[in-house]
Order: C-alpha cells, then structure tokens, then sequence
C-alpha cells in the first residue's frame, strides 16, 4: 500500500491500523469518514508516529485522541 498518495482507501487503512495499536474499545468513536483528504499529510504523520511506538502512556493516548480530534471535518 502506497501511503504517499491522498486516497480514500489509505485514510480508511490509516484508520484502521491505528485503532487496532491503540486498541480502540469504542470503534465507532474514530471513522475513516471523519477525515477528509485535505488533513491527509496530519492524519499520515499520526499514523507513522503510532506505528514507530509499540507502547503508550495515558497521557499519549489522550494527545493522540485530542489530535485525532482536532483534525475530524467540522
């Protein structure tokens, strides 16, 4: 899978692969329909950050949930 291109099929992979490390109990609570292509590159950093750690703290969880949140389409 190419990440570099802004597709919708990336977001959705991104998504996914990030709720599966962050062990998301509320799966519903972060789609890939929150997302649009414009907050791509922020969304694709966030993904390489979360794949490079294999562990995090509260305090990561709940920086990463706020990012997560700030860049959901209003």
């Amino acid at each position: 899978m190419d990440l570099t291109k802004n597709s919708s099929e990336n977001v959705d992979y991104m998504i996914e692969k990030i709720k599966e490390k962050l062990n998301v109990m509320n799966l519903g609570a972060i789609k890939s329909t929150h997302f649009d292509g414009e907050m791509y590159e922020e969304l694709k950093e966030i993904y390489d950050m979360i794949m490079r750690k294999n562990t995090f703290s509260p305090n990561e969880m709940q920086a990463i949930a706020e990012e997560l949140g700030n860049l959901r389409k209003r």
